[in-house]
């Protein structure tokens, strides 16, 4: 096969379309044959050498494909070669073929092309994770998103506004304003001439900037409010004032996807295969792409990432769409 390898740490122009050794199916394991996959920030923080592989992983970048199953592994037995799947990858979908857990497949969307779908498992599971399971959003509550226009600002925006929260979002001009708005945004705060703590305060906080943003959260929470940190652009280290914490009886969460024990991946498929797959079927929740080119362009992608975008970038393999 071929797939997208790293040669050095550094700018997009590392990316390189390689030749690659096939991958085989482990036990509990089939293998796609890659349609489809979705650049994440994730992929950029691993081409620069800040985001460590982890151990037994595909060296390659790509979190989340689509495709048909070529191959199953002892004990598998919910899937067949020739089933359409999209999937979240610990690595390795920037190829035209990855190895994946069963318990990290997730059925289609009805009605949903290969192309669409490759463009959700990363950001549903992710937003359902760390929205839902660990920040606990309730009907009626307040969801402040940072970054609204991202992959995952678009996919957050959409869900919060489902399960009935009001929801606002941080974005970097009036276009992206325009457009989270049409995807259910309540209000858009324009973060390069507005501050969203005086639109304060928020039940729960879905941060992906890090850094100084840390003690402007928490002093945006409400009481009992929960902030979660799943990105650091803003860099790694922040004070805080701890009485913020304290006499709000407020949390501070910080974790990871890529790096979650497979049970716990799969445990978090299963949920999105159960309670966000019905909002995407029936029209509530749809992908955002910005646009998509072929796999082998991904240093164009990322080029395209690190500049102007609204929702994800899609990297196709022409020879199996």
């Amino acid at each position: 096969m071929k797939a997208i390898s790293i040669r050095e740490p550094g700018g997009p122009e590392v990316l390189e379309w390689t030749e690659a050794e096939d991958p085989a199916p482990a036990a509990g394991e089939v293998v796609v044959d890659v349609v489809a996959g979705a650049v994440n920030r994730a992929d950029v923080a691993q081409r620069m050498g800040w985001y460590p592989v982890p151990r037994g992983a595909s060296p390659y970048p790509g979190l989340e494909v689509s495709g048909r199953i070529s191959a199953v592994g002892e004990g598998v037995t919910q899937w067949q070669p020739g089933d359409e799947v999209c999937a979240l990858l610990t690595g390795g979908g920037y190829a035209q073929k990855v190895a994946v857990p069963a318990g990290q497949l997730l059925t289609v969307p009805k009605g949903m092309s290969l192309v669409e779908a490759s463009a959700l498992p990363e950001a549903a599971a992710t937003v359902w994770s760390n929205v839902f399971m660990t920040g606990a959003l309730k009907a009626g509550e307040t969801f402040l998103m940072h970054g609204g226009a991202g992959g995952i600002g678009t996919m957050a925006i959409q869900l919060a506004k489902a399960r009935g929260a009001r929801v606002v979002t941080t974005v970097g001009g009036p276009d992206q304003a325009a457009r989270v708005r049409e995807l259910g945004a309540d209000l858009a705060i324009n973060y390069r001439t507005e501050d969203f703590a005086e639109h304060a305060p928020y039940d729960v906080i879905l941060d992906v900037v890090g850094g100084h943003y840390l003690q402007r959260n928490v002093r945006s929470l409400a009481p009992d409010g929960r902030l979660v940190i799943i990105g650091l652009q803003n860099g790694l280290e922040a004070e805080l004032d701890l009485a913020d914490l304290l006499f709000k009886r407020a949390s501070v969460h910080g974790t990871t996807l890529r790096s979650r024990p497979t049970a716990q991946k799969a445990a978090i498929v299963a949920e999105v295969q159960e309670h966000v797959w019905p909002l995407i079927e029936n029209g509530s929740v749809q992908p955002v792409i910005d646009r998509t080119l072929p796999m082998a362009e991904a240093a164009e992608a990322h080029r395209i990432l690190d500049a102007h975008h609204i929702g994800k970038i899609v990297l196709v393999n022409t020879d199996t769409a």
